[in-house]
């Protein structure tokens, strides 16, 4: 019974190495862990503070160009009697509807860019570790050595003669091994900022929000070109001064790019919903150092257990002796080497 209870540790070394090995199934690591790395990746040339500054500075543009419009073209516009008040939303029904939605639209999208702002620095260190796809095997690779140095040293504690010290010992390092490894990540410290961002990209990551900052473009759009083929023109028919509007020249000349900087992340985000899903489908990243140090604890502390658990008289005749020569120490000196009685040599001492 006490050779059976000298072999628990042993076997619950071995039941942990085994629950690493299942638990990246359980958790779908396999499927969503690189669905994470593809939207680390596809977000990097968005996640800068230069990028971050163009896009305010291109919502500040927009701003003073549809500020401008309500409060000097569309003056503009009735006094030199190119429209009538009554006829201006009609007639430039693009703008009026730029007029009516754009503090919903700088709101939603100042936000999009402050929760991008924000999280800067829990990107970088999201990006720093190591890349997603090898995260299962991280669990994986350790929980099999174990459970086989653990079976080997279980293997071995069975049998008459043979030792299972080597294997423990292995088991024992591989413990320490998987408790170092967040440390040597950094995982501490980047790991809960990998929480933040999950948990604060999640109003943005979804399929509702990314069609509506879609459609914020559609209306952009239709009402830059509506100001820029149609008012300034009318304006200046009219005998008006489009010098008075310089926010909404500079907003017109400045479309292609804002497009060509906006577009490109706006497909980001939408690519990237169904990644933001698997990832947040995850167990909270800040518990992914401790996925680390409590197995490992327990796979350290029952090999050493293992190891300086002292057996029985009992034991060692079921078990052998070999686990046990260590303990024992060399013979005893007087012990080592006895002579046998020499008749001849006996003879001429008695002689």
């Amino acid at each position: 019974m006490r050779s059976r209870t000298r072999k628990l540790p042993i076997v619950g070394a071995l039941i942990v190495g085994l629950g690493m090995i299942v638990a990246p199934f359980v958790f779908q690591m396999f499927s969503r862990a690189p669905l994470g790395g593809d939207m680390i990746n596809d977000f990097e040339p968005y996640m800068t503070i230069e990028q971050v500054d163009r896009f305010r500075g291109y919502l500040a543009e927009i701003d003073a160009a549809n500020t401008e419009s309500v409060d000097t073209l569309r003056a503009d516009l009735i006094a030199s009697g190119a429209v009538t008040p009554a006829d201006y939303d009609t007639v430039f029904a693009s703008v009026a509807n730029l007029n009516e939605q754009w503090p919903t639209i700088d709101a939603d999208m100042s936000d999009l860019i402050d929760r991008m702002e924000a999280n800067l620095d829990s990107y970088a260190a999201v990006a720093a570790l190591p890349p997603f796809p090898m995260f299962p095997w991280f669990f994986v690779v350790p929980g099999a050595l174990i459970a086989a140095a653990a079976g080997v040293a279980l293997y071995q504690r069975g049998r008459p003669g043979h030792s299972a010290r080597p294997a423990l010992w292995v088991t024992f390092g591989l413990g320490l091994a998987v408790v170092a490894a967040p440390v040597a990540f950094q995982m501490f410290d980047r790991a809960p900022q990998g929480k933040t961002m999950i948990d604060d990209f999640r109003p943005m990551m979804t399929r509702d929000r990314v069609q509506a900052v879609q459609g914020y473009f559609v209306t952009l759009g239709a009402a830059e070109g509506q100001l820029r083929a149609n008012a300034l023109p009318m304006l200046i028919a009219a005998g008006g001064d489009p010098s008075a509007s310089p926010a909404i020249g500079q907003w017109s000349s400045d479309w292609p790019m804002i497009l060509t900087d906006f577009n490109p992340m706006v497909a980001t985000m939408s690519d990237n919903v169904d990644n933001y899903e698997a990832v947040d489908a995850l167990p909270a990243f800040d518990l992914f150092p401790w996925f680390f140090v409590i197995p490992g604890v327990l796979v350290a502390g029952l090999a050493a257990v293992a190891l300086w658990s002292r057996p029985s008289p009992s034991d060692a005749d079921d078990e052998g002796t070999a686990d046990h020569a260590i303990d024992a120490g060399p013979p005893e000196a007087d012990d080592a080497f006895q002579p046998p009685n020499s008749p001849a040599l006996s003879g001429k001492e008695s002689s």
